[in-house]
């Protein structure tokens, strides 16, 4: 039987794998992961007001893999061998007819002093570490900023970063506390968060000005000190820094005879296939593909491109030809803990909805979904 192998088990993941089931494509699927649960990390922000707690993030897959058919390897990947057709991992080797490569990126942790820095998409420890510093906070400064990769400026989480920031000023507000603390907002970028759209940049800054969130913006981080964030014009003290660094492809990318972008991510074309390798598809953080500038790299285009990948592969095992091609979609609620403000971006048109509670709920129902589907 046509064996397909997926590594990873994130959005990316566990969607191409539920995909290929749905499409009724006669193959064993393989999946290699370190780890056999799923950490929701879109609600992470939640962790700081005890909205979620970390427990209730990480959601067992053994039942996902018992539904879908999925032959779990528990196994860190160190390299590709045969063109793609041997997957290297620290527990085998594994054999392959079609690979994807969905395991994700990694945070740039070059800038000097970054461990000084809470990055808190790197999990959910670090959500939890976050909120245990906040509570031991009395007042001071907090600095909450994010970069991208310069030589891939798409490869970059930004969103989180602006939920963080408004959360934590809602958390301070309804717990009395705000006066007692400066609230400061850094990027090198001029107009951080401009792949949300114009409109949504003048929203989110409006926001900061509004709640009295100061901003040092198109200057250049030099480095971090325990206490400082250091950039290129001047010097920002903070008992309390996260940052969101750029983002590259996984460190084992580097034996696997893949070809990569400038920014360390592996090449594909819009149909997801690895260029210039046959049968090996990419989808998700790990990916550089075409696409508009704005293009993110969130859970939901993770899916619709895992989304491609099913369908390529269901049409080239059914005598066919690959010719789906992933959707460039943007959907991103900025949530600020007691309401959220909607931005979606397609091909066709954008919108930037208002600030309101409704999409706060909204937030939680997808997050319900998500948790569903899965468990």
């Amino acid at each position: 039987m046509t064996n397909i192998t997926i590594i990873g088990s994130g959005f990316a993941a566990l969607t191409a794998a539920r995909q290929l089931r749905r499409r009724k494509v006669d193959v064993s699927i393989t999946m290699i992961s370190p780890r056999q649960d799923l950490h929701f990390l879109p609600s992470v922000i939640w962790i700081p007001a005890r909205l979620r707690s970390g427990d209730r993030l990480k959601v067992p897959l053994a039942h996902f893999f018992r539904k879908y058919r999925i032959d779990f390897v528990q196994a860190s990947v160190t390299g590709l061998r045969d063109n793609g057709r041997t997957v290297v991992t620290d527990r085998g080797e594994f054999s392959n007819d079609h690979l994807i490569v969905a395991s994700g990126g990694k945070f740039i942790r070059k800038l000097p002093g970054i461990e000084h820095a809470l990055i808190p998409c790197d999990g959910i420890a670090a959500g939890e570490d976050i909120a245990r510093r906040l509570d031991a906070l009395k007042g001071g400064s907090i600095a909450v900023g994010f970069a991208s990769n310069p030589e891939e400026p798409g490869a970059m989480r930004g969103g989180p970063m602006f939920e963080f920031l408004f959360i934590i000023d809602t958390l301070l507000r309804k717990r009395g506390r705000r006066p007692g603390f400066q609230i400061v907002f850094f990027s090198p970028a001029v107009r951080p968060g401009a792949r949300l759209g114009e409109r949504a940049v003048d929203g989110l800054l409006a926001e900061m000005k509004r709640r009295g969130i100061a901003t040092k913006l198109g200057r250049k981080i030099l480095r971090f000190e325990p206490r400082k964030v250091v950039t290129e014009s001047d010097e920002i003290d903070a008992d309390l820094i996260l940052f969101m660094p750029g983002l590259t492809g996984p460190a084992w990318l580097a034996d696997s005879g893949l070809p990569l972008s400038a920014g360390g991510m592996v090449k594909a074309d819009a149909m997801c296939r690895v260029e210039g390798m046959a049968n090996v598809w990419v989808a998700g953080d790990a990916g550089s593909f075409p696409g508009p500038d704005w293009m993110p790299k969130q859970a939901h285009q993770a899916d619709l491109q895992a989304i491609a990948v099913a369908a390529n592969i269901a049409a080239i095992e059914a005598g066919g030809e690959p010719s789906y091609r992933f959707k460039p979609e943007l959907v991103c609620i900025v949530d600020t803990l007691d309401a959220g403000m909607l931005v979606f971006r397609n091909e066709r048109f954008s919108f930037v909805g208002p600030k309101l509670k409704i999409f706060h709920w909204l937030k939680r129902i997808f997050e319900r979904h998500y948790l569903t589907t899965f468990r």
